[in-house]
């Protein structure tokens, strides 16, 4: 098949779609990446890329085409809008003009769903078929993560959202929680399919070496968070329940990544009296997460007590099951129950710290053989659940029947 990948996220920023594209190449599939210039998560426009201008390159031996877009900036509402906005209209306008046929384009659907609409012209152009696949459902990601508080606007994406189903051929969805919602903008059911994520095969091939960040991790139990410092990951929580561990010298809270919250994460670090407890690494290339996974005890997850995040099943979920880490759990919903059901971690509920507090005291106080064991459990159910290969085998399966 020839397919087009459209997402305004790509190589080098790091997002899942890097690898699927991988996937369906070794799959002898002709693909082709149309996508924005990187700025995710800083704001800024990579080193090497410039704002204006279309750029073509090879990843991979695939051609990608790079639209202009204006950066997200400190990621402001205002300034989210019109990132999204240019990505959307540069890419627009590109295909206007690159009469080229696709049988079907794969639009990565993390926010903003909207990146769809050059998929959605190309499909209006060339017949192309489209498939849609879900991260993040919308408008109700955005509402839970603030960034619109406006009940006009709110009804005013309700309506894109219906067109933007309505246009797609399949939507493809990472979690089964995600069902309603979308059956709710009147989408048959027959267009839903469930293809969740996976991790990484670096999670699972990668030859750690154990001495690469040894210097970086302090002695302790480690509870290590991998991932985006935003506001939707609840970090007030977490410093809540590092103050209440505080006590117990030997638990050490390491936080690898970067984000709007950092500053703040840093400033109450040192207003709280946590420097000796709590750490924060800053971000590191997903390829060096392995070697930082391996000192940890046990690895966090947390999310806001928002309905839109009882539906989502963090990526992160996968690459720690995966590597098989015991899991601590801050989440409502289906996030909490597969740790639950897979019997590999502890689990609290959105905003309750100091349920993770003591999970975490809990976990310090056990043998490293219960530890070892409950990693292991959670490796077993990603092969059984998340494995990568009979994922990327039934969305192609999908996209052929089309």
């Amino acid at each position: 098949m020839k397919i087009l990948i459209v997402s305004q996220y790509f190589w080098p920023e790091s997002f899942r779609i890097n690898d699927l594209v991988v996937a369906l190449k070794e799959r002898g599939h002709e693909v082709t990446i149309l996508t924005g210039k990187p700025n995710y998560p800083q704001g800024k426009i990579y080193k090497g890329y410039r704002f204006w201008g279309y750029k073509k390159e090879r990843y991979e031996g695939m051609q990608v085409i790079r639209v202009p877009l204006i950066p997200r900036g400190n990621s402001s509402g205002l300034r989210l809008a019109i990132n999204y906005l240019s990505f959307v209209i540069f890419s627009s306008a590109y295909l206007l003009f690159w009469k080229r046929h696709f049988d079907v384009s794969i639009t990565f659907a993390v926010s903003p769903i909207t990146a769809v609409f050059p998929a959605i012209l190309h499909k209006k152009l060339y017949k192309s078929k489209v498939c849609l696949w879900v991260q993040d459902l919308w408008p109700e990601s955005i509402s839970a993560a603030g960034k619109i508080r406006s009940g006009f606007l709110m009804r005013v994406l309700n309506k894109m959202v219906r067109f933007i189903y309505k246009s797609s051929d399949r939507i493809l969805v990472q979690s089964e929680a995600f069902r309603g919602s979308i059956l709710e903008k009147g989408v048959d059911t027959s267009k839903i399919k469930y293809v969740p994520n996976w991790a990484e095969d670096l999670f699972i091939d990668t030859e750690v070496n154990a001495d690469k960040y040894k210097n970086l991790v302090p002695p302790g139990f480690i509870v290590m968070f991998a991932g985006n410092m935003g506001e939707s990951q609840d970090f007030d929580s977490i410093l809540k329940a590092a103050t209440l561990t505080r006590n117990n010298t030997e638990i050490k809270w390491l936080i690898i990544g970067d984000g709007r919250k950092r500053k703040f994460v840093d400033s109450e670090v040192k207003r709280l009296g946590l420097e000796e407890t709590f750490f924060t690494l800053g971000r590191f290339p997903v390829e060096e997460m392995p070697h930082l996974f391996v000192h940890a005890d046990i690895m966090l997850i947390s999310l806001k007590d928002e309905y839109i995040f009882s539906l989502t099943i963090p990526s992160k979920i996968q690459s720690y099951m995966a590597f098989g880490k015991p899991v601590l759990t801050m989440v409502n919903g289906i996030g909490s129950s597969i740790i639950q059901e897979a019997d590999c971690g502890y689990i609290s509920y959105a905003g309750d710290y100091v349920t993770l507090a003591n999970n975490a005291i809990a976990a310090c106080a056990c043998t490293k053989e219960l530890l070892v064991m409950k990693g292991e459990n959670g490796r077993r159910y990603y092969l059984q659940n998340f494995s990568k290969e009979k994922i990327i085998d039934n969305l192609l399966d999908i996209c052929k029947e089309l």
